[in-house]
C-alpha cells in the first residue's frame, strides 16, 4: 500500500502543479486580452487623460495630447533633443520593434547576478507604454504587457509619433511631466530655443528626476549630460565642432538656484502642469 501511495501522490502533486501553470497562463492570457487599444493615439488630435504621481505619491490627473497647454508636437523639438534622448535611453530606436530583445537579456543578466530588478532594458516605445497604459510596478506580468503593448505601438504608430507622444510625457521633476513643460520650468523657454547642452541636461534627467535631481545633484546631471554628449559625437550625431561647444556650455544654474530653495520649502504643484 505504501508503495502505491508514493506515485499516487507524486502523481496528486504533478496534477496540481500543471492546474496551477494553467490557471497562471489563462490568467495572463486574460490580463492580455483586457489591454486598452493604441489605435486612438494614431491621431495628432487625439487626447486622453491618465493618471500621475506627484513627489509626495499622490494620484493627479494629466493630459497627454493637445488639450495639455504645454503639448509640443514633434516639429517643436530640436533635433538635438530628439538626438540627445535616443543617445541616452534607447540607441536602437530606430531599428527595433518596440523591443530590444538584445538589452532585455543583457538586463535579465544583469538582475539575476544583483538578486532583484535592477536594470530594466525597456525601449522608448516600452517607457511610453508604460506612462500611459500601466502603473510601475516591477512584476514579471506587467513586464509581459508592457511588451504586448510596445510591439502593437511599434505595429499601428510611426516612430515620429512615438517619439513625440513620449517627449510629451516623460518626468522631469516635481508635476513636471513633458519637455515642453520642463524646458519653461528649468530654462524659461520654449522647447524649439533649447541649446544642445540644454537638451542633454534634460536628457540626463530621464533615468529619474530623483536620482538626477538638479536641486540636490547639479553635479550628477551635468556629468551624466557630458556622457550623452560623447555618444551624440561618438555616433556622429552631433558634429566635433558642435560637441567643444557645447561641453563648457553650463545650464542657467541662477533660475535653478531659486526653484531650489523654493521647491525644498514647498510642496509639488497640485493638478495637472
Amino acid at each position: 500500500m505504501s508503495r502505491n501511495r508514493k506515485p499516487r501522490r507524486y502523481r496528486n502533486l504533478l496534477l496540481l502543479l500543471f492546474a496551477a501553470l494553467l490557471a497562471f497562463a489563462a490568467w495572463i492570457a486574460v490580463s492580455i486580452l483586457s489591454l486598452p487599444s493604441v489605435a486612438p493615439l494614431s491621431s495628432p488630435r487625439a487626447s486622453m487623460v491618465i493618471t500621475v504621481k506627484d513627489w509626495k505619491k499622490r494620484d493627479r490627473s494629466f493630459t497627454v495630447g493637445p488639450r495639455n497647454p504645454d503639448w509640443t508636437p514633434y516639429g517643436a523639438f530640436p533635433a538635438a533633443l530628439r538626438k540627445a534622448v535616443v543617445a541616452a535611453e534607447d540607441a536602437n530606436f530606430y531599428s527595433h520593434d518596440g523591443v530590444d530583445y538584445e538589452a532585455m537579456k543583457e538586463a535579465f543578466k544583469t538582475d539575476l547576478q544583483k538578486g532583484g530588478f535592477v536594470r530594466g532594458g525597456s525601449t522608448i516605445t516600452q517607457q511610453l507604454a508604460k506612462n500611459l497604459f500601466l502603473t510601475r510596478e516591477k512584476t514579471i506580468i506587467r513586464k509581459v504587457k508592457e511588451i504586448v503593448l510596445a510591439r502593437r505601438l511599434d505595429d499601428t504608430l510611426s516612430k515620429r509619433r512615438i517619439l513625440e507622444l513620449y517627449l510629451n510625457v516623460v518626468e522631469l521633476g516635481p508635476m513636471v511631466y513633458g519637455v515642453g513643460r520642463a524646458s519653461r520650468y528649468y530654462f524659461g523657454k520654449a522647447p524649439s530655443s533649447l541649446t544642445l547642452r540644454e537638451c542633454t541636461f534634460l536628457a540626463a534627467m530621464l533615468p529619474g528626476p530623483k536620482v538626477y535631481n538638479p536641486y540636490r545633484k547639479m553635479g550628477r546631471v551635468v556629468t551624466r549630460s557630458n556622457r550623452i554628449l560623447r555618444r551624440m559625437a561618438a555616433a556622429r550625431m552631433i558634429t566635433p565642432e558642435e560637441y567643444r561647444a557645447a561641453l563648457p556650455e553650463i545650464p542657467n544654474l541662477a533660475g535653478l538656484e531659486k526653484k531650489v530653495e523654493k521647491t525644498l520649502a514647498e510642496p509639488p504643484p497640485a493638478g495637472s502642469p
